[in-house]
C-alpha cells in the first residue's frame, strides 16, 4: 500500500477512539485542510466522502451540532440565510412587502403577511416559552445542544469563509445566528399545516368596525366549503408527498428487513433535504436526510434499523366558530361568560416605506382567522369569528422525535421514541429493522376531535368539511365543544399514542399519502377518528400503483436491496396500464383520424393511435409516447371519475377500481386533441423521448430526467414546471428528493444505497451542485459509506477540522 493511503488509514480510522480529550490527527498535508481557531470553543471533525457527503464527528451534542451547521452552512448558505430573514421577519425590508417567499417555511403569499405573522411569534417569546417547557412536554436538552451547537457551526463558517454563491454572495441579510433562531425554524416546520397554512387569514384578520365593507368575503355555499376544505388538505395536492415501504424478514433474502423510502419533496427552497451522517463515538451513529436548518436527522438509518416518512393524511388544525358579543366583536361568549380577545401589535419595516403596523387577535383557542386560502373564506362579522387550533403550535418535540429514531435498535425502539416524544406534525413513519421486523404509524400530533365530538359540536360548516376534509369546525360558545385529551398524551388536547393508526411485522408496509386503511391491503386498518384519514374511499393511483408492486414483490419473495432499486425506478406509470390500450384503440375508430378540440378544432390524430400503442407505459428518460400521454391524461383525469371510468370504484376492490376508460365520456377524447394540438404546435414529435422535453437546467447543461406527475400514479415521482413554447418540462418543481434503500446481510455493515435527486449545493460554483442529479438521470446510486472501514477507504476521502474562533 503506498505510503499516502497507509498515513491516512490510519489517521482516520483512529476516530473509532474519538473522546472528549482526544481530536484526529492529520492524516497528510494534500488531505487534511484545518482552520486554525483563536481560542477554545466548540469543534468537530468533518470527513468528507464522495458527492460532498460529510461524516461529522464530536465529542458530545453541541459540537456535533458545530459540525452540522457549519457542514450545512457551506453546502447551503443562502438557501439557510433566506429561511432566517423570515423568521427575523425581514423579507419586506429585504425583499420588498408585495413579492412572495418561497413558501417553504409558511403558506404566506406575500413577505408581508408572512413578516407579520413571523415578527408576532418572536414579539410574543412563542418559541422561548416552549424552549423553557420541561421534558416531556417540552424539547430534551440534548436537542437544545444540537440548536446551541448548529447555530455557533453556522456563525463560524459565515466568520472564516467567503460566500462564493451568487444567490447571497455580499448580501446586508445575510448574518450570524442564535439558538433560537434554529428553534423559531423548528416551530415554523411544526405549524406548517396548521398557522402556517392560515397566515394570509391571521395576519389580515379585523374586526368589522375596523374592516371596509369591500374586504369583507361572503361565505361560501356549503357545496362549495366542502370542496374548497377537501380541496386545501388533499395531500394529493400537496408541494411534498412521498412514497415509503418496509419489508418484513419473510419476504426477503436474508430474513433481514427492507426499507425504500422516497420522499417527494421540493427541489428548491428552504424544504430540501441536505445528506449526513452523525456521530458520537458510543453514543450516536447514525446517517440520512436533514431538513435544512434542522439539527437533526429527518430520515436515515443506523447500524439496526432504517426509516422513512410520508406525509400524512390527519388534519393538524380546526375550528372554532365563536359567538360574539353583540356590544363588541372582540368578545366572544363561551358557556354565556364574556372573553376579550388578546390584541397583538405587530410592527414591521418595509423597503421604501414606512414601517406597517398591524394588529392580530387572538383567543384562548388560537388566533382569529379570516380565510384558509382564497377558496374558504371566514369572515369576522358583528356575530361571529373563526379561531384557529394548532397544537402544534405548543409542539416542539419533533427534533427529540428524530433523535430518538437515530438511537433506535429496533422497530421497538422506533415505536418507543414516537410514544414518549410525540413529536411529529404531518408525517407517517415506516421502519425496518435488521431482525426483519416492520412497522408503520401514523402518530401525529392532532387535534383530538373524535367523530362523536364532530356530531355532538358541529356548526352548519363543520357539519360538511368535517366529512369532506376531516376539518373539524366546532361551536366555541360551548366548553364541552373543546377538544378532550388522552391520558397517554404528553400535552393536552391531542390523540395520545393509544389512538395512533399503527401495522406492526407484516409482510409489507406502505404508504403513498392516503390514509393507513390500506398501509398493508391484506389487512385493511380501521377504527380511527375521521381526523385522522379515511376509510373504505378511493385510494390515489400512486397508491394503487405502489400496493400493487409491493404486494407482488412480497409475494416473490427473496428480496434483495438491488429490488428495492429497481423498483424505485421501475417508472412505471399506472394510469398508462389502465387507460392507454383502450384509448389508442378509440383513438384508431375515429372517423377520419380527427378529434375535435376544446377550442371546437379538427385535429388530426391519427399518428397518435401508434404511438399510443406502442408506449412502454413507462416514464423513462428513453420513453416514446410518455410525454403525449402525460399531457393527455393531465387534462383527461379533471373528467368527473362517475363520468371517466366505467367500472366505479369498489370498497371491496380499492386497488383494481375504478377501472376501465369510458372513450366516450365527454373530454376524453378532447383530451387527446388537444395534446396532440400542443405537442404539434411546439415543433413536438408525439414520439419524442421524454428525456428531451423533461429535464432541468444545471449550469448551461440540461440534464434529462424520469419520472412522472401525480395524477400518473408513478412511484418515482416528477413533478416538471411546464414550458408551454416549447412543450417541454425545463425544470422540477417537486419530486423524488432524498431517497434511500436499506437492508442488511449479515455483517456488521448495514447495505444501504443512497441518491440526493438535486444534490447537496445549491452553489452553481460548488463540485456538488449538480453531481447526483446526474446520478439520477442516470438512475445510479451512491453506496452508502456508514462503517469505518468503508469511510476511510474512500478515493475522495477529506477530512476536515473546524473549530469556533474566541
Amino acid at each position: 500500500m503506498p505510503l499516502r493511503n497507509r498515513l491516512r488509514l490510519l489517521a482516520v480510522s483512529g476516530l473509532a477512539l474519538f473522546t472528549v480529550s482526544a481530536s484526529l490527527p492529520p492524516a497528510s498535508a494534500h488531505e487534511t485542510r484545518t482552520h486554525h481557531p483563536s481560542g477554545g470553543g466548540l469543534s468537530a471533525v468533518i470527513r468528507y466522502t464522495e458527492y460532498g457527503i460529510p461524516h461529522i464527528v464530536a465529542r458530545d451534542y453541541a459540537n456535533l451540532g458545530f459540525g452540522n451547521g457549519w457542514a450545512q452552512a457551506a453546502d447551503q448558505v443562502c438557501t439557510l440565510a433566506d429561511g432566517f430573514v423570515t423568521l427575523r421577519g425581514e423579507r419586506s425590508r429585504y425583499f420588498g412587502a408585495d413579492a412572495a417567499p418561497d413558501g417553504s417555511l409558511s403558506s404566506a403569499t406575500k413577505n408581508l403577511s408572512s413578516d407579520l405573522y413571523f415578527r408576532g411569534v418572536r414579539d410574543s417569546r412563542t418559541v422561548e416559552k416552549l424552549l423553557a417547557t420541561p421534558a416531556p412536554a417540552g424539547p430534551g436538552r440534548d436537542v437544545k445542544e444540537l440548536q446551541r451547537g448548529w447555530a455557533a457551526g453556522y456563525n463560524a463558517w459565515l466568520a472564516q469563509n467567503r460566500i462564493t454563491d451568487p444567490a447571497c454572495r455580499g448580501a446586508r441579510w445575510v448574518r450570524p445566528v442564535t439558538a433560537l433562531d434554529v428553534a423559531e425554524r423548528a416551530f415554523a416546520l411544526s405549524v406548517l399545516g396548521g398557522q402556517g397554512r392560515g397566515i394570509d387569514g391571521i395576519t389580515a384578520a379585523l374586526p368589522p368596525a375596523a374592516a371596509p365593507s369591500a374586504s369583507v368575503p361572503a361565505t361560501p355555499s356549503p357545496e362549495r366549503a366542502a370542496e374548497a376544505a377537501a380541496e386545501l388538505l388533499s395531500t394529493q395536492n400537496a408541494d411534498m408527498g412521498s412514497n415509503a415501504v418496509a419489508f418484513r424478514g419473510s419476504t426477503t433474502a436474508g430474513g433481514r428487513g427492507l426499507l425504500l423510502g422516497n420522499p417527494h419533496y421540493p427541489w428548491q427552497g428552504g424544504r430540501r433535504f441536505w445528506q449526513s451522517q452523525q456521530t458520537i463515538p458510543g453514543e450516536l451513529n447514525a446517517a440520512g436526510g436533514s431538513l435544512l436548518g434542522s439539527a437533526t436527522l429527518s430520515i436515515g438509518h443506523n447500524a439496526d434499523v432504517a426509516w422513512s416518512h410520508t406525509v400524512a393524511t390527519g388534519v393538524t388544525l380546526n375550528l372554532h366558530q365563536l359567538t360574539l358579543a353583540p356590544d363588541d366583536p372582540t368578545v366572544y361568549l363561551v358557556d354565556g361568560k364574556r372573553r376579550r380577545m388578546t390584541a397583538r401589535t405587530v410592527s414591521v419595516a418595509v423597503a421604501g416605506g414606512p414601517d406597517v403596523t398591524r394588529t392580530q387577535w387572538w383567543t384562548a383557542y388560537g388566533p382569529v382567522v379570516t380565510s384558509l386560502g382564497a377558496g374558504l373564506p371566514l369572515p369576522w362579522t358583528r356575530a361571529s369569528a373563526y379561531a384557529l387550533n394548532d397544537p402544534n403550535a405548543v409542539n416542539l418535540r419533533s427534533g427529540d422525535t428524530a433523535l430518538g429514531f437515530s438511537r433506535a435498535r429496533s422497530t421497538a425502539g422506533i415505536k418507543e421514541a414516537l410514544r414518549r416524544t410525540q413529536g411529529l406534525p404531518w408525517v407517517n413513519t415506516i421502519a425496518a429493522d435488521s431482525s426483519g421486523h416492520t412497522f408503520f404509524s401514523q402518530s401525529q400530533v392532532l387535534p383530538r376531535i373524535t367523530d362523536d365530538l364532530a356530531a355532538r359540536c358541529s356548526t352548519p360548516l363543520g357539519k360538511v368539511t368535517y366529512p369532506s376534509s376531516g376539518l373539524a369546525v366546532l361551536d366555541g360558545s360551548r366548553s364541552d365543544c373543546a377538544p378532550g385529551s388522552d391520558p397517554d398524551a404528553v400535552q393536552p388536547g391531542i390523540f395520545g399514542p393509544g389512538r395512533m393508526p399503527t401495522v406492526e411485522n407484516t409482510p409489507y408496509v406502505e404508504n403513498s399519502n392516503d390514509s393507513a386503511w390500506l398501509a398493508n391491503a391484506d389487512a385493511p386498518v380501521t377504527g380511527y377518528e375521521r381526523v385522522f384519514g379515511t376509510v373504505g374511499t378511493p385510494r390515489s393511483m400512486r397508491t394503487r400503483g405502489a400496493v400493487e408492486d409491493v404486494a407482488a414483490m412480497a409475494g416473490r419473495g427473496r428480496l434483495t436491496v438491488a429490488d428495492l432499486q429497481k423498483q424505485q425506478f421501475a417508472d412505471r406509470a399506472p394510469a398508462g396500464d389502465l387507460v392507454a390500450a383502450d384509448l389508442a384503440r378509440a383513438c384508431a375508430a375515429l372517423p377520419g383520424g380527427t378529434a375535435t378540440a376544446s377550442s371546437g378544432a379538427a385535429v388530426d390524430v391519427s399518428e397518435a393511435c401508434a404511438v399510443l400503442r406502442d408506449w412502454d407505459r413507462a416514464v423513462d428518460t428513453g420513453s416514446r409516447g410518455a410525454l403525449l400521454f402525460d399531457r393527455f391524461w393531465r387534462r383527461a383525469a379533471a373528467v368527473p371519475a362517475a363520468e371517466l371510468w366505467k367500472v366505479p370504484f369498489s370498497p371491496a376492490a380499492p386497488v383494481s377500481t375504478p377501472r376501465t376508460l369510458n372513450t366516450s365520456a365527454p373530454g376524453v377524447l378532447t383530451a387527446l386533441a388537444d395534446a396532440v394540438a400542443e405537442l404539434r404546435g411546439a415543433g413536438v414529435a408525439l414520439d419524442a423521448p421524454l428525456g428531451a422535453h423533461q429535464s432541468v437546467l444545471r449550469g448551461t447543461k440540461r440534464i434529462p430526467v424520469g419520472g412522472g406527475t401525480e395524477a400518473l400514479g408513478v412511484w418515482n415521482k416528477t413533478e416538471g414546471v411546464w414550458d408551454a413554447a416549447t412543450a417541454s418540462y425545463t425544470d422540477v418543481s417537486t419530486g423524488s428528493s432524498y431517497i434511500q434503500a436499506v437492508g442488511w446481510d449479515g455483517s456488521r455493515c448495514p447495505v444501504a444505497r443512497t441518491l440526493l435527486t438535486y444534490a447537496q449545493s445549491s452553489n452553481p460554483a460548488s463540485p456538488h451542485y449538480s453531481d447526483q442529479t446526474e446520478l439520477y438521470s442516470a438512475e445510479r446510486w451512491v453506496t452508502s459509506r456508514f462503517c469505518e472501514k468503508d469511510i476511510v477507504r474512500s478515493p475522495e476521502l477529506t477530512v476536515v477540522r473546524v473549530r469556533e474562533r474566541r
